[in-house]
């Protein structure tokens, strides 16, 4: 996950610390396709993470 911040010119420490902050709070068993937006290449992550 670092390596592929670090790919995608996120901070890697803030990457990880916004997975941790928001993913416990996403039911993503029922709906798996909101993991999308938290990829190192979505939009929103670009933006809070750089």
């Amino acid at each position: 996950m670092v390596e592929t911040s670090k790919a995608n010119d996120l901070e890697p420490f803030r990457y990880l610390t916004y997975l941790l902050e928001k993913l416990p709070n996403i039911n993503f068993k029922i709906h798996p396709e909101v993991l999308k937006d938290y990829l190192p290449w979505s939009k929103e992550v670009q933006q809070k993470c750089k």
